[in-house]
């Protein structure tokens, strides 16, 4: 079902949506761990667990707000809107960006709180070294390029499943974990569990997340050439497309990443 959808709502869409992806991020990091010791057994219940739910969320959410869930992805939109495609205009970008870092604050101390811990505890995980900011701009590139060549050959409804499959693999192939999404980092600040990433750490995850962003673009544009191939999978600021498929699986101890565009576009998954 398509329709013309208020920014309010779609901001209401983006800040449930990315509460909810940390919800599961953490949630299933926090299950995990409790239920095994063996970090690669953790690893991988969490990012099966992380990828279906991102997936489902961008099918739900994705015919309301484009499902971006990602400031990176919201970037991208604002850009094609720029270079004269579909998109976001300015205001739209920067309320989805308040909205989506609301809403991964937001989820990662319901998540706290669910197991029992004590929220609002910042994250002791340090994440620092140059080979884990290259692991994080590889990821985010990769998440770009995914989400902006669907929308660019004309296959947007493949988005959910194809983000959703792109973080759970980059999650174990990228040597930060994948987290590939600036709203979900600062949220993943607020959890001190394996999921979890040290304030102290921010600055230098997300810079790494900006410039992957800016070179998923000259990617796409490379392979493409330049299109409309702007956000999740929706069109047009006003007229969101719905969004249909499957769902496969996203990110943990990484970040996914996240969500599909605001009306016609592509994925933009954190976690």
């Amino acid at each position: 079902m398509t329709a013309h959808t208020s920014l309010s709502r779609r901001a209401a869409a983006e800040l449930i949506g990315t509460a909810g992806l940390l919800v599961v991020v953490i949630g299933s990091g926090l299950q995990a761990a409790e239920l095994s010791r063996d970090t690669g057994v953790a690893l991988m219940a969490n990012s099966l667990a992380s990828a279906i739910g991102l997936g489902l969320i961008i099918t739900l959410f994705g015919p309301l707000s484009g499902a971006h869930l990602n400031p990176v992805v919201t970037l991208t939109s604002w850009w094609a809107r720029r270079t004269g495609g579909d998109g976001l205009g300015g205001r739209e970008a920067l309320v989805y960006t308040v909205a989506q870092t609301a809403g991964a604050i937001g989820g990662a101390l319901l998540a706290e709180t669910m197991f029992g811990r004590t929220p609002g505890t910042f994250s002791t995980q340090v994440r620092d070294g140059g080979h884990l900011l290259i692991g994080e701009v590889v990821a985010t590139a990769g998440l770009v390029l995914v989400i902006q060549g669907l929308g660019r050959i004309g296959r947007p409804r493949l988005v959910p499943a194809a983000v959703a499959a792109y973080i759970a693999a980059a999650i174990w192939f990228t040597s930060s974990g994948s987290f590939a999404n600036p709203a979900g980092t600062i949220g993943r600040s607020f959890s001190d569990s394996f999921t979890g990433i040290a304030p102290e750490s921010l600055p230098g995850f997300v810079a790494a997340q900006l410039i992957g962003g800016i070179l998923g673009l000259a990617l796409a544009a490379l392979l493409y050439g330049s299109g409309s191939g702007s956000g999740n999978g929706a069109s047009r600021t006003a007229k969101p497309v719905p969004v249909e498929t499957a769902v496969p699986t996203s990110l943990p101890e990484t970040g996914p990443a996240d969500g599909a565009s605001p009306t016609k576009a592509a994925y933009e998954p954190v976690g």
